[in-house]
């Protein structure tokens, strides 16, 4: 008499499976619509959890497949396994950002300078829905990114003004950061009204002498910074989730030096997971290598 073994089946396996699939899915779609669509951060935020959520529950599902496996022989050790591997994405995107979120400060907003930080041109506002933070950003916070992060100084080059603006704008062009407002380039734009015409160019003469205007009344309007800075307010996204931070740059010049601050803000919420940090960083650092020889103590 021939006696056939009947493998028992995990149906936990399988629905491990399917949900860890589920999970994956939904993560993907959120990210790709966050990165390339008009899914906003918080939005995106809110889709991860729930993806995660659902991973979450895929994981004991899956550990309960594979020790029916290990036990009794039964079917779906693939399918706990593919579970497993499913959750593991969206959970680890979570898991990484909590260890962020618990073991650095508190920032959205960082810069190279901590006693005068760069001024916005326009002030960054954004909807923050669920992601509310503090209006500024005070004192204690610029104490804290310095506990946090003393490496992160400010440059200075032993250059012109205009030499160095070249070397910002390869630099943020390398970052991926696209300009958005800018402010005194008219400090290092050429003067065209002082180029000399050429000589056989005769200035046509006006049939009317032009009529004189009265002198214009003293402007009200805001100076951002000092009168010789030159602002370059932009944006950057992360490569992989899209994550927006708003940036300014400011070069100023002293003596025959010009110095560069950059400061960084997350778009939305009251922390930057230390992402800021990491931009600003990226920045200088390709800044660097665009004027290298030129860089002072």
């Amino acid at each position: 008499m021939t006696v056939r073994f009947v493998r028992p089946v995990s149906h936990s396996a399988y629905a491990a499976r399917r949900l860890g699939l589920s999970a994956l899915v939904l993560f993907a779609i959120a990210t790709l619509a966050h990165r390339f669509g008009p899914l906003t951060t918080p939005d995106f935020l809110s889709l991860t959890f729930l993806a995660a959520a659902i991973a979450a529950v895929s994981v004991p599902l899956s550990l309960i497949g594979l020790t029916r496996l290990w036990q009794v022989g039964a079917e779906g050790g693939v399918a706990a396994a593919k579970g497993l591997f499913y959750a593991a994405v969206p959970l680890g995107v979570v898991a990484t950002g909590t260890l962020y979120y618990y073991t650095l400060p508190p920032l959205f907003d960082i810069s190279t300078d901590i006693v005068d930080p760069p001024t916005w041109i326009a002030e960054p506002n954004a909807k923050q829905q669920w992601l509310p933070r503090p209006a500024t950003t005070t004192p204690a916070d610029r104490r804290a990114q310095f506990a946090a992060y003393p490496g992160l100084t400010g440059r200075r080059y032993e250059g012109a003004l205009d030499r160095v603006y070249e070397g910002v704008q390869k630099a943020m062009l390398s970052a991926r950061i696209s300009v958005t407002r800018r402010e005194g380039v008219e400090l290092i734009a050429p003067d065209i009204a002082e180029r000399p015409a050429p000589e056989d160019e005769q200035a046509p003469v006006p049939d009317l002498a032009p009529i004189p205007l009265p002198r214009p009344e003293p402007s009200l309007a805001t100076v951002f910074g000092n009168a010789g800075d030159v602002l370059l307010q932009g944006e950057a996204r992360t490569l992989v989730l899209g994550l927006r931070f708003d940036l300014v740059i400011r070069l100023r010049e002293d003596a025959e030096t010009t110095s560069v601050d950059i400061r960084v803000a997350s778009h939305y919420g009251p922390h930057d997971l230390g992402m800021g940090e990491a931009i600003a960083e990226d920045f200088l650092d390709r800044l660097d290598s665009e004027l290298l020889g030129i860089a002072g103590n």
